[in-house]
């Protein structure tokens, strides 16, 4: 306890540990830098103490449940006397199967293998009653191997919460299976082919592509309200400002004829290789792969380089920073090798105990750079200690990755005068089709965000 800190919430902290304490289903629907982990950390030290419940399974991204959930256990004295394991790697059954722990941490692709292991024992002999799913966006296809397997066991829990400050990073669509873990079909349809019926119409080729109908977000914001609880950072947070910047580059010839070959046929020679893509989105992939400057050539991934464009824009941009730290971010996994090879930074996301170290390094300010993949670090990272530079070598289509990614330098305790969000994008391409997708996810969310805020606050007035 000696050299704990105490935790005291804010004002909007207790309101959100409250949410959780009187509600056995509730989502946080919150911006990073508020405190998602304390507080659900302190709902349930209450509930436990109260003898409400018996356990928690908190699901979260393998870097949270070995850096961020233990941390702030540690961090604070009122949640020191929780104790708790990691259900991972060669020890995770003995770890669930153990002595009695208030918290088990595991990440979203071990879930199949527990849940067979669970189905097979009597709930009573469930070391947990709780579950807590961090990040629940990594549950947003209701088609996943992951998604359906949990589907199995959810009615099992006495108490069901979500977390996440984005909940649609592609669309309202991803919404229905996150809330489905609520309520269990409750309030958006037992189905999803319902969800879709009821707030959506078929488009595109074959009718494959839904689009929300008129009024759509409003009504969904309407149905889940009384279930969540949103907040903006903005409302709470000083921050400094964000920029967007973007460097225009050209794609040399010889790489955009390979890139013209592969949009309009599907097929295209790249030294000794003949490279064919089966569909639109394979070759939709290719094309993105050679506008970074290298291609795969085989199903083991072998690569080869196309052009060195992006990597002489990264070079200038790297010297125009004159030593300023930068999280610089990639898509494919050719790309972090040829920005290893070029700017001898380390790459992040291999070990958490090994990135635990370098990213201690690289907000105190003794690192230059950090190289990483944008899926692979878009949760549980904080990066704001010494940087103000985030640069997107590749564009991912995912907006939810892309807008947490610069959340992990944009955040409380930057104290830079501004944060830049520098992005590399090839003309005529689809780089400009990218920008402009992900600029139309983050309105749609934006939009659906305010509505459910809205609704909160009159809630609030009502009562």
């Amino acid at each position: 306890m000696n050299g704990l800190k105490k935790y005291t919430p804010h004002d909007y902290q207790k309101q959100a540990i409250a949410k959780m304490i009187s509600q056995a289903c509730a989502g946080l629907l919150l911006d990073p830098g508020l405190g998602k982990t304390s507080i659900s950390l302190a709902a349930l030290s209450l509930l436990k103490s109260k003898k409400l419940i018996k356990g928690a399974l908190i699901i979260a991204p393998l870097r949270a449940c070995y850096n961020v959930w233990p941390a702030e256990v540690e961090k604070w004295q009122d949640f020191a006397h929780m104790t708790y394991t990691i259900v991972h790697d060669e020890d995770k059954w003995d770890n669930l199967w153990g002595p009695q722990r208030d918290l088990y941490f595991m990440n979203p692709e071990g879930i199949q293998a527990l849940v067979e292991g669970l189905q097979a024992t009597p709930v009573s002999e469930w070391p947990f009653d709780v579950i807590v799913i961090d990040e629940s966006t990594k549950f947003k296809s209701a088609a996943s191997k992951r998604f359906k397997a949990l589907k199995k066991i959810l009615h099992r829990f006495r108490r069901r919460y979500i977390l996440t400050g984005t909940p649609t990073p592609n669309g309202l669509l991803d919404l229905w299976s996150q809330i489905y873990l609520l309520d269990l079909g409750g309030v958006l349809g037992a189905y999803i082919t319902h969800y879709k019926a009821m707030y959506f119409y078929s488009s595109g080729f074959g009718g494959y592509t839904f689009l929300p109908r008129e009024h759509a977000d409003e009504e969904i914001a309407e149905r889940i309200a009384p279930l969540v609880m949103r907040m903006r950072r903005e409302d709470y947070l000083k921050l400094p400002p964000l920029i967007n910047t973007y460097a225009w580059v050209d794609l040399p010839p010889d790489a955009r004829r390979i890139y013209k070959e592969l949009e309009d046929h599907f097929l295209a020679e790249v030294g000794d290789d003949i490279l064919l893509a089966p569909n639109a989105a394979t070759a939709g992939m290719k094309c993105r792969q050679v506008l970074n400057g290298a291609i795969y050539t085989n199903a083991e991934h072998d690569w080869v380089a196309v052009h060195d464009a992006k990597l002489d824009a990264v070079k200038d941009y790297v010297e125009e920073l004159s030593g300023q730290p930068l999280f610089l971010l990639y898509e494919f996994d050719h790309d972090g090798q040829r920005l290893e090879e070029l700017l001898g930074w380390p790459r992040i996301g291999k070990s958490p105990k090994k990135d635990a170290e370098l990213i201690k390094a690289f907000n105190r300010g003794l690192l230059p750079g950090l190289i990483a993949q944008t899926s692979s670090v878009s949760h549980a990272l904080n990066l704001q200690a010494a940087c103000a530079h985030v640069c997107f070598f590749g564009l991912t289509w995912n907006f939810g990755d892309y807008d947490q990614a610069i959340q992990r330098v944009w955040r409380q305790g930057n104290d830079a005068l501004r944060v830049i969000a520098h992005h590399i994008v090839i003309r005529r391409s689809l780089d400009e089709v990218v920008i402009r997708a992900l600029n139309g996810k983050e309105k749609v969310q934006t939009a659906f965000m305010e509505h459910i805020r809205r609704l909160q606050n009159s809630l609030l007035v009502v009562k």
